[in-house]
């Protein structure tokens, strides 16, 4: 019997705070009759607790960079912790032909500046061409400077016309202030990328990493970095350690992390490691709230978020404590930002 009671007592509080969480729709294509979809979201809160959520605006259809030939990145803002927003606000807008897309951002806590980089391509005259583009923000997103091209730092020599994007979401600033991100090279592996000197300069650490697709990458309490990869036909998330700031991996099945072949979050809070994907084997659903109380050796399903059609997310912490989602909602048809409780993190 009290077996019994404590399984409902699990399954009420489950039940009562799924229910009650608020789902923000922040870009759908009703808000704008031109726009055929909003995808690819990314999540940051800024040194001030602004939170910034940037999104794809694709035009001509809802296909990928490659694809399609008018994409734009646009943003909205909020200074109450998700509860109100601001209008959209298109801050990369290339001529038609041109497109840019999958957005990603770090926060740099000791300049105060945020960066936000995106895959850009010429589809008129560089067809399947990959660039890696760089803009950044002095005043937590109010404004933002002209795109700065970074390709030939982050890519080796050869790899021109692979197929390669920088993953989409957020990278991280380690604790000795270096910034560090992941990017993805389909017929070479996955590669951590970075800056020592506050966005001045960018490298490429040439260790790849397998198996591998868009990837997060966080720095362990011990320091260490930690890499958690989309593996696609595989069911399962894979990870890989470094005790030596890339040089050398350690590669392992996530064997409780379900995952369809989809992007995903991880972050880091407090002495826990956070991780938001489709937890589902086969289907881009289920998005759920994962923790590791072990730097990323294991991991508990804490809770679903939402159980229908969910794929990428991306995930932050708020000024009060609680967690951010903005992830792709219904079947892309909206992306939505929903607040977490900080009480969820320390259930079960």
């Amino acid at each position: 019997m009290r077996i019994l009671i404590k399984y409902i007592l699990i399954f009420t509080s489950f039940s009562f705070y799924s229910q009650n969480l608020e789902f923000i729709d922040l870009f759908n294509n009703s808000m704008n009759s031109e726009v055929f979809c909003y995808r690819i979201p990314s999540l940051v809160t800024t040194t001030n607790g602004t939170l910034i959520a940037a999104i794809d605006e694709r035009n001509n259809s809802c296909g990928d960079l490659k694809w399609n030939r008018d994409i734009n990145i646009v943003v909205r803002k909020s200074f109450d912790d998700g509860k109100t927003w601001t209008k959209i606000e298109k801050i990369v807008d290339y001529p038609l032909g041109r497109s840019a897309s999958d957005p990603s951002m770090i926060v740099d806590k000791k300049t105060n500046e945020i960066f936000l980089f995106f895959n850009y391509m010429d589809l008129d005259n560089a067809k399947d061409i990959y660039r890696f583009m760089v803009i950044k923000s002095s005043d937590n997103g109010e404004n933002w400077s002209k795109p700065v091209e970074i390709t030939n730092n982050i890519i080796k020599k050869g790899w021109e016309k692979d197929f390669m994007f920088i993953t989409s979401g957020r990278g991280i600033q380690t604790k000795d202030g270096t910034l560090l991100h992941c990017l993805v090279n389909l017929n070479k592996g996955t590669h951590v990328f970075g800056s020592k000197d506050h966005g001045k300069s960018w490298f490429l650490i040439d260790t790849p990493l397998n198996p591998g697709d868009e990837s997060k990458i966080i720095e362990l309490s011990n320091g260490n970095w930690l890499v958690n990869s989309r593996v696609n036909s595989n069911n399962s998330r894979y990870s890989h350690i470094s005790k030596d700031n890339g040089q050398t991996w350690a590669t392992y099945k996530n064997k409780d992390l379900q995952d369809p072949g989809c992007n995903a979050s991880l972050v880091k809070y407090d002495e826990l490691l956070l991780f938001t994907n489709a937890f589902d084997s086969k289907y881009r659903k289920n998005l759920s709230l994962s923790i590791s109380k072990d730097q990323g050796r294991t991991w508990a399903k804490n809770q679903t978020i939402y159980k229908g059609e969910s794929a990428y997310s991306s995930m932050t912490k708020l000024k009060n404590g609680d967690i951010g989602v903005f992830f792709e909602k219904d079947n892309y048809t909206k992306n939505v930002f929903v607040r977490i409780p900080k009480t969820w993190l320390t259930k079960n």
